[in-house]
Protein backbone atom coordinates (compact mmCIF):
# COMPACT_ATOMS: atom_id res chain seq x y z
CA UNK A 1 0.00 0.00 0.00
CA UNK A 2 1.37 3.41 -1.03
CA UNK A 3 1.89 5.50 1.81
CA UNK A 4 0.04 9.04 2.08
CA UNK A 5 1.56 12.05 2.75
CA UNK A 6 -0.18 15.70 3.05
CA UNK A 7 0.10 18.86 4.90
CA UNK A 8 -3.03 20.36 6.97
CA UNK A 9 -2.99 24.00 8.42
CA UNK A 10 -5.63 25.27 10.78
CA UNK A 11 -5.64 29.17 12.23
CA UNK A 12 -7.22 30.57 15.48
CA UNK A 13 -6.88 34.14 16.41
CA UNK A 14 -7.33 35.64 19.88
CA UNK A 15 -10.54 37.34 21.87
CA UNK A 16 -8.69 40.65 20.79
CA UNK A 17 -8.57 40.18 17.08
CA UNK A 18 -11.14 42.50 15.58
CA UNK A 19 -13.71 39.96 14.39
CA UNK A 20 -13.78 38.71 17.61
CA UNK A 21 -14.20 41.68 18.95
CA UNK A 22 -17.42 41.71 17.08
CA UNK A 23 -18.15 38.31 17.85
CA UNK A 24 -18.27 38.56 21.99
CA UNK A 25 -20.02 41.62 21.88
CA UNK A 26 -23.29 39.86 19.80
CA UNK A 27 -22.55 37.20 22.11
CA UNK A 28 -22.88 38.61 25.20
CA UNK A 29 -25.87 40.57 23.83
CA UNK A 30 -27.42 37.67 23.78
CA UNK A 31 -26.56 36.16 26.53
CA UNK A 32 -27.63 39.21 28.32
CA UNK A 33 -31.16 38.39 26.88
CA UNK A 34 -31.98 34.83 27.82
CA UNK A 35 -30.44 35.74 31.44
CA UNK A 36 -34.11 37.53 31.81
CA UNK A 37 -35.92 36.33 28.80
CA UNK A 38 -35.05 33.04 27.65
CA UNK A 39 -37.57 32.70 25.15
CA UNK A 40 -36.15 36.22 23.69
CA UNK A 41 -35.72 36.04 19.92
CA UNK A 42 -32.35 37.53 18.95
CA UNK A 43 -30.13 37.91 15.41
CA UNK A 44 -27.53 40.57 16.73
CA UNK A 45 -24.32 41.46 14.65
CA UNK A 46 -21.93 44.15 15.17
CA UNK A 47 -19.19 46.22 13.43
CA UNK A 48 -16.29 47.51 14.82
CA UNK A 49 -13.39 49.76 13.68
CA UNK A 50 -11.17 52.88 14.70
CA UNK A 51 -12.98 54.23 17.77
CA UNK A 52 -16.32 52.94 16.83
CA UNK A 53 -18.58 50.04 17.73
CA UNK A 54 -22.01 49.77 15.75
CA UNK A 55 -24.62 47.14 16.49
CA UNK A 56 -27.71 46.40 13.93
CA UNK A 57 -29.97 43.15 13.84
CA UNK A 58 -33.52 42.24 15.21
CA UNK A 59 -34.41 41.47 18.75
CA UNK A 60 -38.08 40.61 20.11
CA UNK A 61 -37.73 40.66 23.94
CA UNK A 62 -39.20 41.50 27.27
CA UNK A 63 -36.45 42.50 28.59
CA UNK A 64 -34.41 46.21 28.21
CA UNK A 65 -30.99 45.26 27.19
CA UNK A 66 -28.37 47.82 27.53
CA UNK A 67 -26.41 47.65 24.76
CA UNK A 68 -23.89 50.39 24.80
CA UNK A 69 -22.73 49.43 28.56
CA UNK A 70 -22.47 45.76 27.40
CA UNK A 71 -20.73 47.17 24.36
CA UNK A 72 -18.15 49.02 26.57
CA UNK A 73 -17.69 45.98 29.24
CA UNK A 74 -16.69 43.67 26.72
CA UNK A 75 -14.23 45.96 25.07
CA UNK A 76 -12.79 46.80 28.57
CA UNK A 77 -12.51 42.81 29.46
CA UNK A 78 -10.58 42.07 26.46
CA UNK A 79 -8.13 44.57 27.65
CA UNK A 80 -8.48 47.57 24.97
CA UNK A 81 -9.02 50.61 28.02
CA UNK A 82 -6.57 52.97 26.05
CA UNK A 83 -5.94 54.76 23.25
CA UNK A 84 -1.86 53.77 22.47
CA UNK A 85 -3.20 49.99 22.36
CA UNK A 86 -5.42 51.03 19.91
CA UNK A 87 -9.11 51.06 21.04
CA UNK A 88 -11.04 52.45 24.55
CA UNK A 89 -13.70 50.99 25.83
CA UNK A 90 -14.50 54.32 27.80
CA UNK A 91 -14.23 56.29 24.64
CA UNK A 92 -15.57 54.47 21.91
CA UNK A 93 -18.75 55.60 19.91
CA UNK A 94 -21.32 53.24 20.59
CA UNK A 95 -24.17 53.56 17.72
CA UNK A 96 -27.31 50.70 17.73
CA UNK A 97 -29.71 49.95 14.91
CA UNK A 98 -32.05 47.30 16.35
CA UNK A 99 -35.70 46.20 15.01
CA UNK A 100 -37.92 43.29 16.04
CA UNK A 101 -38.02 40.28 14.55
CA UNK A 102 -39.82 40.18 11.26
CA UNK A 103 -43.60 38.71 11.42
CA UNK A 104 -43.11 36.89 8.65
CA UNK A 105 -40.05 34.81 9.85
CA UNK A 106 -41.80 34.59 13.47
CA UNK A 107 -45.02 33.07 12.63
CA UNK A 108 -42.99 30.11 11.02
CA UNK A 109 -40.28 29.76 13.57
CA UNK A 110 -43.59 29.97 16.36
CA UNK A 111 -45.74 26.75 14.86
CA UNK A 112 -44.22 24.37 12.38
CA UNK A 113 -45.37 23.68 8.78
CA UNK A 114 -46.15 19.87 10.13
CA UNK A 115 -48.70 21.48 13.21
CA UNK A 116 -50.27 23.62 11.14
CA UNK A 117 -51.06 21.18 9.37
CA UNK A 118 -52.19 18.82 11.63
CA UNK A 119 -49.40 16.01 10.52
CA UNK A 120 -47.85 15.85 14.19
CA UNK A 121 -48.79 17.07 17.78
CA UNK A 122 -46.91 17.98 19.92
CA UNK A 123 -48.21 18.88 24.11
CA UNK A 124 -44.28 20.73 24.46
CA UNK A 125 -44.38 24.20 23.17
CA UNK A 126 -40.57 24.01 22.24
CA UNK A 127 -40.84 21.15 20.01
CA UNK A 128 -43.52 22.74 17.90
CA UNK A 129 -40.63 25.38 16.25
CA UNK A 130 -39.86 25.44 13.03
CA UNK A 131 -36.84 25.74 11.31
CA UNK A 132 -35.55 29.82 11.56
CA UNK A 133 -34.12 29.58 7.83
CA UNK A 134 -33.40 27.16 5.58
CA UNK A 135 -29.68 26.13 4.93
CA UNK A 136 -27.15 22.97 5.25
CA UNK A 137 -25.04 22.51 8.58
CA UNK A 138 -22.54 20.38 9.63
CA UNK A 139 -20.94 18.52 12.34
CA UNK A 140 -17.44 16.95 12.88
CA UNK A 141 -15.45 14.82 14.79
CA UNK A 142 -12.46 12.38 14.74
CA UNK A 143 -10.69 10.53 17.16
CA UNK A 144 -6.91 12.19 17.11
CA UNK A 145 -7.14 14.45 20.30
CA UNK A 146 -8.75 14.23 23.61
CA UNK A 147 -11.22 16.75 22.53
CA UNK A 148 -12.21 14.41 19.84
CA UNK A 149 -10.99 17.55 16.93
CA UNK A 150 -8.72 18.36 14.62
CA UNK A 151 -5.01 18.10 16.20
CA UNK A 152 -4.42 21.62 14.08
CA UNK A 153 -7.07 23.48 14.75
CA UNK A 154 -6.87 22.12 18.85
CA UNK A 155 -3.74 23.15 19.12
CA UNK A 156 -4.11 26.62 17.05
CA UNK A 157 -6.95 27.41 19.66
CA UNK A 158 -4.81 26.75 22.48
CA UNK A 159 -1.85 28.78 21.70
CA UNK A 160 -3.52 31.76 21.06
CA UNK A 161 -5.71 31.02 24.44
CA UNK A 162 -2.34 30.87 26.22
CA UNK A 163 -1.07 33.80 24.29
CA UNK A 164 -3.84 35.80 26.06
CA UNK A 165 -3.23 34.16 29.18
CA UNK A 166 0.31 35.45 29.62
CA UNK A 167 -0.67 38.74 28.65
CA UNK A 168 -3.48 39.27 30.91
CA UNK A 169 -1.43 37.27 34.07
CA UNK A 170 1.06 40.14 32.71
CA UNK A 171 3.72 37.00 32.72
CA UNK A 172 4.77 38.59 29.45
CA UNK A 173 3.75 42.36 29.62
CA UNK A 174 4.90 43.89 26.57
CA UNK A 175 1.98 42.23 24.83
CA UNK A 176 -1.25 43.67 23.36
CA UNK A 177 -4.98 42.25 23.01
CA UNK A 178 -4.38 40.66 18.87
CA UNK A 179 -2.69 37.94 17.55
CA UNK A 180 -3.00 34.83 15.60
CA UNK A 181 -1.77 31.49 15.59
CA UNK A 182 -1.38 28.55 12.87
CA UNK A 183 -0.31 25.11 13.14
CA UNK A 184 0.31 22.63 9.96
CA UNK A 185 0.23 18.99 10.74
CA UNK A 186 2.14 16.75 8.21
CA UNK A 187 -0.75 13.34 8.17
CA UNK A 188 0.87 10.10 7.03
CA UNK A 189 -2.35 7.56 6.02
CA UNK A 190 -5.30 10.36 7.57
CA UNK A 191 -3.20 10.39 10.98
CA UNK A 192 -1.54 13.57 12.61
CA UNK A 193 2.54 12.42 12.52
CA UNK A 194 4.29 15.81 13.20
CA UNK A 195 4.42 19.28 13.35
CA UNK A 196 5.55 20.74 10.33
CA UNK A 197 5.08 24.63 10.97
CA UNK A 198 3.91 26.59 14.10
CA UNK A 199 2.96 30.59 12.82
CA UNK A 200 2.66 32.81 16.23
CA UNK A 201 2.01 36.95 15.38
CA UNK A 202 1.31 39.14 18.23
CA UNK A 203 0.23 42.50 18.90
CA UNK A 204 2.89 44.13 21.10
CA UNK A 205 4.02 47.19 23.00
CA UNK A 206 6.46 50.10 20.56
CA UNK A 207 9.78 49.61 21.42
CA UNK A 208 10.52 45.87 22.16
CA UNK A 209 13.23 43.74 19.74
CA UNK A 210 11.75 41.31 17.80
CA UNK A 211 14.35 38.63 19.18
CA UNK A 212 12.45 39.64 22.82
CA UNK A 213 9.26 38.61 21.57
CA UNK A 214 10.21 35.54 19.99
CA UNK A 215 12.37 34.16 22.95
CA UNK A 216 9.02 34.55 25.44
CA UNK A 217 6.48 33.52 23.15
CA UNK A 218 8.64 30.26 21.98
CA UNK A 219 9.22 29.71 25.91
CA UNK A 220 6.11 31.18 27.38
CA UNK A 221 3.20 30.14 24.89
CA UNK A 222 4.81 27.50 22.15
CA UNK A 223 6.35 25.32 24.64
CA UNK A 224 3.84 25.15 27.39
CA UNK A 225 0.96 24.17 24.81
CA UNK A 226 2.83 22.39 22.32
CA UNK A 227 3.89 18.67 23.31
CA UNK A 228 7.39 17.97 22.59
CA UNK A 229 6.50 15.45 20.71
CA UNK A 230 5.39 16.81 17.88
CA UNK A 231 7.72 18.53 16.67
CA UNK A 232 11.72 17.33 15.06
CA UNK A 233 14.51 19.59 13.78
CA UNK A 234 12.70 20.24 10.50
CA UNK A 235 9.76 21.77 12.56
CA UNK A 236 9.57 25.64 11.40
CA UNK A 237 8.53 28.08 14.10
CA UNK A 238 7.84 31.46 13.10
CA UNK A 239 6.78 34.55 15.80
CA UNK A 240 5.77 37.60 14.24
CA UNK A 241 7.18 37.07 10.75
CA UNK A 242 6.85 40.75 9.34
CA UNK A 243 9.10 42.21 12.37
CA UNK A 244 6.60 44.57 13.46
CA UNK A 245 2.99 44.35 15.49
CA UNK A 246 2.82 47.40 17.05
CA UNK A 247 -0.74 48.72 15.09
CA UNK A 248 -3.52 45.56 15.67
CA UNK A 249 -7.26 45.53 17.26
CA UNK A 250 -10.12 47.38 15.69
CA UNK A 251 -7.61 50.27 14.84
CA UNK A 252 -5.72 48.27 12.39
CA UNK A 253 -8.59 45.93 10.73
CA UNK A 254 -12.17 46.18 10.52
CA UNK A 255 -13.78 43.85 12.65
CA UNK A 256 -17.40 41.75 11.77
CA UNK A 257 -19.72 39.20 13.55
CA UNK A 258 -19.21 35.88 11.54
CA UNK A 259 -16.29 36.50 9.74
CA UNK A 260 -14.02 33.38 11.73
CA UNK A 261 -16.87 30.70 10.93
CA UNK A 262 -13.76 28.10 10.33
CA UNK A 263 -12.16 29.03 13.08
CA UNK A 264 -15.26 28.68 15.15
CA UNK A 265 -15.42 25.38 13.74
CA UNK A 266 -13.20 23.09 12.70
CA UNK A 267 -10.19 24.73 11.25
CA UNK A 268 -11.34 23.72 7.51
CA UNK A 269 -11.23 19.78 8.37
CA UNK A 270 -15.14 19.43 8.42
CA UNK A 271 -17.22 21.62 5.71
CA UNK A 272 -19.09 24.13 6.64
CA UNK A 273 -22.82 25.59 5.72
CA UNK A 274 -21.66 28.94 5.68
CA UNK A 275 -24.05 30.23 8.55
CA UNK A 276 -22.01 32.11 11.07
CA UNK A 277 -23.24 31.51 14.77
CA UNK A 278 -22.68 34.97 16.99
CA UNK A 279 -25.27 36.98 17.95
CA UNK A 280 -27.88 34.52 17.25
CA UNK A 281 -30.43 33.02 19.35
CA UNK A 282 -31.12 29.01 19.42
CA UNK A 283 -34.12 28.91 17.15
CA UNK A 284 -31.49 30.19 14.50
CA UNK A 285 -30.81 26.51 13.14
CA UNK A 286 -27.40 28.11 11.64
CA UNK A 287 -25.85 27.80 15.41
CA UNK A 288 -28.43 25.09 17.29
CA UNK A 289 -27.96 22.40 14.30
CA UNK A 290 -24.74 22.72 14.06
CA UNK A 291 -24.31 22.32 17.66
CA UNK A 292 -26.72 19.07 17.64
CA UNK A 293 -24.31 17.73 14.50
CA UNK A 294 -21.42 17.85 16.35
CA UNK A 295 -23.12 16.20 19.18
CA UNK A 296 -23.85 13.46 16.82
CA UNK A 297 -20.39 13.20 15.56
CA UNK A 298 -18.63 13.38 18.62
CA UNK A 299 -20.93 10.41 19.98
CA UNK A 300 -20.29 8.60 17.14
CA UNK A 301 -16.78 8.34 17.10
CA UNK A 302 -16.91 8.31 21.31
CA UNK A 303 -19.25 4.86 20.71
CA UNK A 304 -16.05 4.00 18.60
CA UNK A 305 -18.64 3.47 15.22
CA UNK A 306 -15.94 5.45 13.47
CA UNK A 307 -13.00 7.10 13.71
CA UNK A 308 -13.91 10.21 11.33
CA UNK A 309 -17.20 11.84 11.11
CA UNK A 310 -19.11 14.36 9.65
CA UNK A 311 -22.96 14.97 10.32
CA UNK A 312 -24.86 17.33 7.71
CA UNK A 313 -28.34 18.40 8.09
CA UNK A 314 -30.64 20.45 5.85
CA UNK A 315 -33.94 22.87 7.02
CA UNK A 316 -36.39 24.71 5.14
CA UNK A 317 -37.88 27.34 6.91
CA UNK A 318 -40.64 27.30 9.05
CA UNK A 319 -40.50 23.48 8.88
CA UNK A 320 -39.36 21.38 12.26
CA UNK A 321 -37.79 17.85 10.56
CA UNK A 322 -34.69 18.13 8.71
CA UNK A 323 -35.27 17.68 4.78
CA UNK A 324 -32.14 15.90 4.47
CA UNK A 325 -29.39 13.93 7.59
CA UNK A 326 -26.14 12.25 6.10
CA UNK A 327 -23.53 10.81 7.98
CA UNK A 328 -19.91 10.58 6.05
CA UNK A 329 -17.06 8.46 8.17
CA UNK A 330 -14.36 8.55 5.26
CA UNK A 331 -13.88 5.10 4.61
CA UNK A 332 -13.07 4.47 8.85
CA UNK A 333 -16.56 3.65 9.76
CA UNK A 334 -16.51 0.26 12.17
CA UNK A 335 -19.77 -1.02 10.96
CA UNK A 336 -22.17 -0.54 7.48
CA UNK A 337 -22.14 3.27 7.55
CA UNK A 338 -26.20 3.19 6.49
CA UNK A 339 -26.80 1.38 9.81
CA UNK A 340 -24.88 4.25 11.40
CA UNK A 341 -27.19 6.30 10.09
CA UNK A 342 -30.77 4.48 11.22
CA UNK A 343 -29.47 3.95 14.79
CA UNK A 344 -28.70 7.60 14.89
CA UNK A 345 -32.53 8.33 13.21
CA UNK A 346 -33.59 6.80 16.54
CA UNK A 347 -31.64 8.03 19.11
CA UNK A 348 -31.60 11.70 18.05
CA UNK A 349 -34.30 14.09 17.34
CA UNK A 350 -32.86 16.70 15.14
CA UNK A 351 -36.03 19.08 15.09
CA UNK A 352 -34.91 22.83 16.02
CA UNK A 353 -37.39 22.35 19.39
CA UNK A 354 -36.13 19.33 20.23
CA UNK A 355 -32.37 20.40 19.92
CA UNK A 356 -33.20 23.30 22.10
CA UNK A 357 -34.88 21.22 24.91
CA UNK A 358 -32.09 18.18 24.96
CA UNK A 359 -29.37 20.67 24.75
CA UNK A 360 -30.55 23.15 27.09
CA UNK A 361 -29.97 25.95 24.97
CA UNK A 362 -31.72 29.02 25.94
CA UNK A 363 -28.83 29.77 28.98
CA UNK A 364 -26.73 32.02 28.97
CA UNK A 365 -23.74 30.23 27.93
CA UNK A 366 -22.40 31.97 24.11
CA UNK A 367 -20.10 34.67 25.14
CA UNK A 368 -17.41 32.27 26.55
CA UNK A 369 -17.46 30.12 23.23
CA UNK A 370 -16.86 33.49 20.83
CA UNK A 371 -13.20 32.91 21.60
CA UNK A 372 -11.45 30.16 20.81
CA UNK A 373 -13.74 27.91 19.14
CA UNK A 374 -16.61 26.74 19.93
CA UNK A 375 -16.24 23.06 19.81
CA UNK A 376 -13.69 20.64 21.45
CA UNK A 377 -14.04 23.04 24.31
CA UNK A 378 -12.88 21.42 27.62
CA UNK A 379 -12.50 23.94 29.46
CA UNK A 380 -16.40 24.59 29.48
CA UNK A 381 -19.01 22.55 30.16
CA UNK A 382 -20.75 22.84 27.24
CA UNK A 383 -24.05 20.54 25.99
CA UNK A 384 -22.99 19.58 22.85
CA UNK A 385 -19.68 18.00 23.84
CA UNK A 386 -21.30 15.56 25.85
CA UNK A 387 -21.01 12.17 25.01
CA UNK A 388 -23.89 10.84 27.12
CA UNK A 389 -25.49 8.71 23.80
CA UNK A 390 -22.44 6.93 23.05
CA UNK A 391 -23.14 4.13 25.57
CA UNK A 392 -26.77 4.19 23.55
CA UNK A 393 -25.19 4.27 20.45
CA UNK A 394 -23.20 1.34 21.13
CA UNK A 395 -25.52 -0.85 22.35
CA UNK A 396 -27.64 -0.47 19.22
CA UNK A 397 -24.72 -1.46 17.02
CA UNK A 398 -24.36 -4.29 18.47
CA UNK A 399 -27.76 -4.74 17.50
CA UNK A 400 -27.62 -4.24 14.31
CA UNK A 401 -24.36 -5.87 12.97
Amino acid sequence: METERYLFTSESVTEGHPDKVADQISDAILDDILSNDPRGRVAVETFVHTGCVHVGGQVSTKWYCDIPKIVRTVIRDIGYTESAVGFDADTCGVLVSIDEQSPDIAMGVDNALEFKEGKESSVTEDVNLGAGDQGMMFGYACNETEEYMPLPIILAHKLCKRLTDVRKSGEVSFLRPDGKSQVTVEYINGKPSRIDAIVVSSQHKDGIELSEIRAAIIDKVINKVVPKEWIDENTKIYVNPTGRFVLGGPIADTGLTGRKIIVDTYGGMGRHGGGAFSGKDPTKVDRSACYAARYVAKNIIAAGLADKCEVAVAYAIGVARPVSLSINTFGTNHMPADQILKIVNETFDLRPGAIIRDLDLRKPIYRDVAAYGHFGRNDLNLPWEKTDKASILKEKAKVKV
